[in-house]
């Protein structure tokens, strides 16, 4: 066995959770908030934990046929078109990875100017990205050993905010409603904010882009997926059961607008539960958990483009050397977050990038019918239940994209004209 094969079971879950608890669960409910009540964002959070584990379940199935790094470049390369596989590349490239990094940077960027207002949040979520550059470009070990600790503050930091959300705050059902409320249940904003728990969700196909990584591919990549996934979700629900059983018509002038530059819903929570230093607090333990999940997408995404340049899609530099970090990648991926850093809006970035992540994780998803009906016993027949998963994802994926598109074509074709 090689000894450059550093991952098991155990941080191919942190790998897993690391790249899905970022910027989106902390955002996403206070843009929800401007159009839905409480009831239907807890609705809309429980619909994307299913759809992300019906997406878990089938990419398990898809890991077990193709047992290789790279992610959808290399799953829908091997199942359905190398073109597609192509595609898929560069969507990883821009936004996958490096779309998601800048949206966590902006997001850190945002809370450390509700510390010092003095802070312009790009240029310190710029500093950051350089900073984790340093960190994943120097060497397996110290990239490995790392990641694991920063996975580890961060579980305990998002649990013991939890924790204290659910014992110091409100347990009563809410009563608030938000300033534009719709006539009946509003399904326009459900399926508009499925994209930004999209985003939210995403990473949950993280250990596949580090497959050949792990000590044991078959078994610990699908079960990472898994058991990543199903343990996000349940503290998914938690927060936002804490985020929308505290918010009170008082926080509406500033969560509402969403005033990111100056205040952030976690921010307001622990502040009006606890007094203005408990605020802070939330503010500091917030980057650190914005810091992980940069560090775990800068970790992952290299691996797909150290990927495409071994099979000759980009040059050669890219690939990486045997037992080092596929650094002119990191570098790349780098480069590439920086620039969205300074160019793009975080909300339309979330809104966006999450539509796009779903379309090649569905057509991904899809490509397992493709492999149970092969000719000629090409790869091995998929289990039925990772079949209906896939089916259940690619469908749900279908109905979200109709209504982004209708919604806000314009600016999804231009993203996916940059793809």
């Amino acid at each position: 066995m090689s000894s450059t094969k550093s991952l098991g079971l155990g941080s191919g879950i942190g790998l897993v959770a690391a790249n899905m608890i970022g910027a989106g669960v902390l955002l996403s409910t206070g843009f929800m908030a401007q159009s839905m009540g409480p009831g239907a964002i807890l609705l809309a959070w429980g619909a994307g934990a299913f759809l992300a584990l019906c997406g878990a379940r089938a990419y398990a199935e898809v890991a077990l046929l193709v047992p290789r790094s790279g992610g959808e470049y290399r799953y829908l390369s091997e199942l359905l078109h190398p073109s597609l596989g192509y595609a898929a590349g560069w969507a990883s490239l821009l936004v996958g990875f490096s779309a998601p990094v800048a949206v966590d940077a902006l997001a850190a960027g945002a809370f450390a100017k509700t510390l010092s207002p003095s802070l312009d949040p790009r240029w310190t979520g710029a500093g950051l990205i350089v900073a984790l550059t340093a960190l994943h470009a120097a060497g397996l070990k110290a990239s490995v050993r790392g990641q694991n600790l920063l996975v580890a503050v961060k579980l305990v930091l998002f649990t013991g905010f939890i924790c204290f959300g659910l014992f110091a705050g409100s347990g009563r059902w809410p009563d608030w409603t938000p300033p534009d409320p719709a006539a009946g249940f509003p399904l326009a904003a459900f399926m508009g904010s499925l994209f930004y728990i999209a985003f939210a969700f995403s990473g949950w196909n993280a250990a596949s882009y580090a497959a050949e990584e792990f000590r044991e591919p078959k078994r610990d990549v699908p079960r990472a997926m898994l058991i990543g996934c199903a343990l996000v979700a349940a503290l998914y629900f938690a927060v936002n059961w804490v985020f929308v059983a505290n918010l009170t018509p008082a926080d509406a002038s500033a969560v509402f607008r969403y005033e990111s530059e100056s205040v952030t819903l976690g921010h307001v929570i622990a502040q009006r539960l606890a007094g203005p230093g408990a605020g802070r607090l939330m503010s500091a333990l917030v980057i650190l958990l914005f810091v992980s999940a940069m560090s775990a997408m800068t970790f992952a995404g290299p691996r797909v483009y150290a990927a495409m340049a071994a099979d000759g899609f980009l040059p050669k530099v890219f690939a990486g050397r045997e037992g080092r970090p596929p650094a002119a990648s990191v570098l790349l991926q780098s480069a590439l977050a920086l620039l969205i850093v300074f160019t793009h809006d975080l909300r339309q970035a979330l809104s966006n990038v999450g539509a796009l992540l779903t379309l090649f994780a569905a057509l991904t998803a899809a490509g397992l019918f493709r492999a149970r009906f092969a000719a000629g016993g090409k790869f091995p027949k998929p289990a039925f239940a990772g079949l209906l998963a896939a089916g259940i994802y690619s469908a749900s994926a279908v109905y979200m994209l109709y209504f982004g598109f209708r919604d806000k074509g314009s600016t999804l074709l231009w993203w996916l004209g940059g793809v």
